[in-house]
């Protein structure tokens, strides 16, 4: 599944300080093998250069900044 700007998910990398927190897909790049990577807005920051694969869609009822 890819992703576009605007979209809220969930990241899953254990080495992040942000793993499984809700975020917004600010960014989407793709690298010159094809493959999209993408820079996530959180409420306490930013993680860039995140994979496709360490990331699914948030649930609808996810809270994020907009909700606050």
């Amino acid at each position: 599944m890819s992703f576009e700007k605007g979209d809220t998910v969930v990241l899953h990398d254990e080495h992040s300080e942000f793993d499984g927190q809700v975020g917004e897909v600010t960014q989407v790049s793709e690298t010159m093998f094809g493959d999209a990577t993408y820079i996530i807005q959180f409420e306490d920051g930013q993680e860039a250069g995140i994979s496709e694969d360490a990331i699914e869609a948030a649930p609808e009822d996810a809270a994020t900044d907009e909700d606050e």
